[in-house]
């Protein structure tokens, strides 16, 4: 895009302490998802509403990104989330959850695709963990050995919380299962695991730290797992706050140098239409009783009105090779856009930062999705529509 638009682009939206440093719209692919940066390229997964399974953006001119390559996902399939380890990239593969309009009877691919990177803007499949069913939704890998991942497993009823072993990529395989407790085929529920009226329990994804994990479980809240030994995951804990908050547990990011957990509400329905969703900040210090301690600052404005979603979706994860912090998170929030919280008072959350562009073209409102910060400072966010990639930069006072 040039300088010019991106100035008037700029002028157009509502920022505090964060300017604009270059867009791409993904040649006309804006529906942005999941995004992680690895050298100088930008690797982008789709919804699925385009085309598109992966982008691959050659950022090494922030002001300039451009695209370098392109892979369709398979029919009645989308591969929405990306991970990289070393010279391995892998993609979920989904029946679309939000293709109401899918026959029943239609096939789709479901599992993780493992692709092969020595050449970074060229991705070689070399495996692929197939998975009967819905398949695979949350994805998290770093270490270049185990996946964690959200997927409907065979004879589990809902989501599960899967571990593959990706040692060899070629070939994958299911290290240890664990399910909330009576999702599995012929188990009785426990009570305190009985989800009210109109919940949805199941596992979203997963975040492990040592061999603990943290997983987000939609509308059950969140549960410290024991993996240390992969093949037996055991529950240690589990923390919910819905209702009487809105749920929908989204992320649940450990801060282990603090004993703390970001746990991330994900707004799902438009104009407002369901609970209150928030950022939460979780004390672990006794993983058997997690207790919530502060939630950051909602932002404030006419945001139900201004059409789609309003409220949180991701956060910044910290992950390895990535910008890392423990005293700022950084936020996708739909519609209000990026926003910025320091956190070094964890009883006192403060938003130090924001940026909300225009509207894309033909859109009521941005839709700001998912979000990398690499570790120059630069905020690469999607918008899960039709907005594409913006890469942006905090302006404001540093953080110790």
């Amino acid at each position: 895009m040039p300088s010019s638009a991106i100035k008037e682009m700029e002028s157009r939206s509502e920022r505090h302490n964060v300017r604009l440093v270059g867009h791409s719209d993904l040649n006309g692919h804006g529906d942005g998802m999941q995004l992680l940066k690895a050298g100088r390229y930008v690797y982008v997964a789709h919804l699925g509403t385009s085309p598109m399974a992966l982008t691959i953006v050659d950022a090494a001119d922030p002001e300039n990104p451009r695209v370098v390559r392109q892979l369709p996902h398979s029919e009645n399939t989308h591969a929405h989330k990306v991970q990289i380890a070393g010279d391995i990239l892998i993609q979920n593969q989904e029946r679309p959850y939000f293709n109401k309009q899918l026959d029943p009877g239609a096939k789709n691919e479901a599992g993780i695709r493992v692709y092969e990177l020595s050449d970074p803007t060229t991705p070689r499949e070399i495996g692929y963990l197939r998975i009967p069913g819905k398949g695979v939704h949350r994805m998290w890998f770093t270490d270049g050995k185990y996946a964690h991942v959200g997927a409907m497993m065979p004879g589990i009823k809902e989501r599960a919380y899967l571990i593959a072993d990706l040692s060899d990529p070629s070939r994958p395989k299911q290290a240890g299962v664990w399910w909330i407790p009576g999702t599995k085929e012929g188990e009785e529920t426990p009570p305190d695991w009985t989800p009210f009226p109109g919940e949805h329990f199941h596992v979203h994804g997963a975040i492990p730290h040592g061999d603990r994990s943290y997983v987000a479980l939609v509308d059950a809240g969140m549960a410290i797992v024991d993996i240390s030994d992969l093949s037996e995951p055991k529950t240690i804990s589990r923390l919910d706050w819905s209702p009487p908050y809105g749920g929908y547990a989204h992320t649940t990011l450990p801060l282990p140098g603090r004993k703390l957990v970001v746990a991330v509400d994900e707004s799902v329905k438009y104009d407002c239409q369901e609970g209150e969703k928030r950022v939460w900040l979780i004390d672990i210090r006794e993983e058997r009783n997690p207790v919530m301690i502060s939630t950051c600052p909602v932002p404030q404005g006419d945001f139900c009105k201004r059409g789609l979603r309003f409220g949180p979706h991701n956060v910044h994860e910290n992950r390895p090779g990535s910008f890392q912090s423990e005293n700022v998170i950084f936020v996708t929030y739909y519609n209000a856009g990026l926003r910025i919280f320091d956190i070094r008072n964890q009883y006192r959350p403060e938003e130090v930062g924001f940026f909300i562009p225009p509207p894309p073209a033909g859109q009521k409102a941005p839709m700001f999705n998912d979000l990398y910060v690499d570790t120059d400072g630069l905020i690469y966010v999607t918008d899960r529509i039709t907005g594409g990639l913006y890469i942006l930069e905090y302006t404001g006072p540093r953080f110790p």
